[in-house]
């Protein structure tokens, strides 16, 4: 889709799924927004988001309940495109003109799990948030909170407010770690019927075996899949 320069009004306002006016997403902008400026904001925002809320791919619901921004902060863990969306809400709630991003990537951070579920290693719709700061869009990925960077040896994508954060090509041993194969573009909201349309098209076994994936552990396979 064609991406404004500047920010609209849209991306400063609320939507179902990124609910920027929930309550509990504006106390977590007023508690996490700290800084002299939109930049210094931004960042503490996506730091609060990345760290605060643990990755977590098993659990995927592709409700609109289950994928709003609100969701997150009740749930206490995520995955990439909910996390998005929450940074881009708390930004919003924060007066930070916020966009959400979708790439799809070549995940060589999966479990033997997921693998067999997804049955290929793209995932598609990865998520990230879009920021508006200093006059420009700055790329924010907000998924894999430092906890799991430091257990499983992963580069934990840092952010400054200047320049894109995306996933690393490589992790901290040198292997491969995440490849961006397509580009879908920054949107104002969430467009979940194309996620889900993607989900079914790209994972034809996915939603029957949603159940088992929900009652594993992603932390406990990550770590056996690490070890070998």
């Amino acid at each position: 889709m064609d991406e404004p320069t500047s920010p609209t009004p849209a991306t400063l306002a609320p939507t179902a799924l990124i609910d920027s006016d929930h309550p509990e997403v504006i106390a977590f902008a007023r508690r996490h927004a700290v800084g002299a400026d939109d930049r210094e904001r931004a960042v503490a925002l996506t730091y609060a988001v990345r760290d605060g809320f643990r990755y977590d791919p098993y659990r995927i619901d592709l409700s609109v309940a289950g994928m709003r921004s609100s969701s997150v902060l009740a749930q206490g863990y995520g995955w990439c495109v909910p996390k998005a969306a929450l940074l881009a809400a708390v930004a919003r709630a924060a007066g930070i003109p916020a966009r959400v991003g979708y790439a799809d990537v070549r995940n060589h951070l999966s479990t033997e799990r997921l693998r067999r579920t997804l049955q290929t290693d793209i995932f598609v719709w990865h998520g990230y948030a879009d920021l508006w700061i200093a006059g420009r869009w700055v790329k924010a990925t907000p998924a894999f909170n430092i906890e799991l960077c430091e257990r499983f040896g992963l580069l934990p994508l840092d952010f400054d407010g200047r320049s894109d954060s995306i996933y690393h090509p490589f992790d901290a041993a040198g292997n491969r770690h995440m490849e961006y194969v397509n580009q879908h573009g920054a949107f104002d909201d969430m467009p979940l019927d194309r996620i889900v349309a993607a989900f079914e098209a790209t994972y034809p076994s996915w939603r029957g075996q949603q159940g088992a994936m929900r009652a594993a552990d992603f932390d406990a396979d990550v770590a056996r899949e690490v070890q070998r």
